[in-house]
C-alpha cells in the first residue's frame, strides 16, 4: 500500500516535470525544483570547501587559471542559453571557481554553478585548454540537469517522497543520494554519472569551450592521457558506467565538426 501510495504524486511529478537538454534536446525527467538542488548544492558546497584547503586566487597562477576559465565558460553558457531562449534556466546561478589542494585527479560543478578542480587533475590537462575541456565538461553536467535525473531516478528508488522537497536537505539518505548523483566527494567527481550522461556533458562541454575561446580539438588528446594515466584491467564498457576511453573518442571526433563551427580563438 505504501508503494501505490507513493506513486500517485509520482505520476503528477511526471507530467509536469520532463524537460529537454540543450544543445541536445534530449527529453529526460526532473522531479525536483532547480531551487531545492541549488538549495543543497550550496550546504555541500560550504561543507566541502571548510573541509578542504582552497588555493588562494590571487597568489597562485594556478587558481587565477581555473577563474579564468571558469568566467570564459560561463560567459558562454549564459549567452548560448540565452540566445536560445533558455536563459531563464541559468538566471539563478552565482558561479564560482574554486581550486583546491587534492592530489585526486578530479573535478566538479554543483547546480547552481560552484565548481571545484583538484590540483591533482592540472599535470593531466597539462595547459589551459585542457582545463577548459574538462572544466566545459563538468559545466555541462549542471547545465543539463544530469544532477536532478540521476536524484529523481535515486529517490523514485529509494520510495523517498518528492512532493517533500523541501526538507530534503535534512534527510541523511537524500542528501547521500544528492552528493552521489552530482558527484561529490570521496572517489566520485567526474565518474559519478551514467555512460549517456558522459557523453552528452562530453556533447555540450566541447561546444562551451569551443564559443569561450578555446580549441575544441584539444579535447581528444586530453582524453587520451587520461586514457594512458589508467592502470590495470578495466572491466567491459556494458559493465561500467562509464564510456570506454576508445568510445569517448570516437564520439568526440564524431562531434567535432559541429564544435568547430562555434570556435573563435580570443586575440
Amino acid at each position: 500500500m505504501k508503494k501505490i501510495g507513493f506513486l500517485f504524486p509520482v505520476c503528477i511529478g511526471l507530467i509536469a516535470s520532463c524537460s529537454r537538454v540543450p544543445i541536445t534536446g534530449r527529453s529526460q525527467l526532473n522531479l525536483l525544483p532547480e531551487s531545492t538542488m541549488q538549495s543543497m548544492a550550496l550546504q555541500e558546497y560550504q561543507t566541502f570547501l571548510s573541509s578542504n584547503k582552497v588555493v588562494s586566487q590571487g597568489t597562485s597562477k594556478d587558481a587565477d587559471m581555473v577563474k579564468r576559465v571558469g568566467q570564459r565558460i560561463s560567459a558562454a553558457v549564459t549567452r548560448y542559453m540565452t540566445q536560445h531562449n533558455m536563459g531563464n534556466e541559468v538566471a539563478s546561478y552565482k558561479w564560482e571557481f574554486n581550486l583546491v589542494n587534492n592530489k585526486e585527479v578530479n573535478a566538479w560543478c554543483m547546480p547552481g554553478g560552484k565548481v571545484v578542480v583538484y590540483t591533482g587533475l592540472l599535470p593531466v590537462t597539462q595547459n589551459e585548454t585542457a582545463l577548459a575541456c574538462v572544466m566545459g565538461h563538468e559545466i555541462a553536467h549542471a547545465i543539463a540537469r544530469h544532477g536532478n535525473e540521476r536524484m529523481s531516478q535515486g529517490l523514485l528508488a529509494q520510495g523517498i517522497q518528492v512532493a517533500g522537497s523541501v526538507a530534503l536537505g535534512k534527510n541523511p539518505t537524500a542528501v547521500n543520494i544528492f552528493n552521489q548523483a552530482v558527484g561529490v566527494g570521496g572517489n566520485v567527481g567526474m565518474l559519478a554519472f551514467s555512460r549517456s550522461n558522459e557523453l552528452e556533458a562530453d556533447h555540450l562541454g566541447i561546444i562551451f569551450m569551443a564559443m569561450a575561446g578555446y580549441n575544441p580539438q584539444e579535447a581528444v588528446p586530453f582524453w587520451q592521457r587520461m586514457a594512458n594515466m589508467s592502470t590495470g584491467q578495466k572491466p567491459p564498457e556494458f559493465l561500467s558506467t562509464h564510456p570506454s576511453d576508445a568510445t569517448r573518442v570516437q564520439k568526440l571526433q564524431q562531434l567535432m565538426p559541429e564544435a568547430m563551427k562555434y570556435y573563435t580563438p580570443v586575440k
